[in-house]
């Protein structure tokens, strides 16, 4: 259904719309705040596996189950 469907003219089509919907001068502030952004992310997404890694590497403490209200 969707073998063809991004070719190259595709993507140059796309682009030629972007372009004349933003215009030019716009589009490298775009960009710059797109990549700022995707730094950001990269940069959260590291520390959030650097600190899964250290939770991971922790002894699990067991889970016990939920008290009957009986005595030991």
């Amino acid at each position: 259904m969707f073998r063809n469907a991004l070719e190259p003219w595709h993507l140059l089509i796309v682009a030629l719309v972007i372009i004349l919907l933003f215009g030019s001068k716009k589009l490298p502030d775009t960009a710059r705040s797109l990549g700022k952004s995707l730094r950001i992310l990269k940069s959260e997404t590291k520390a959030m596996k650097e600190e899964g890694g250290a939770d991971a590497a922790a002894p699990a403490t067991p889970v016990r189950p939920a008290e009957t209200g009986e005595p030991r």
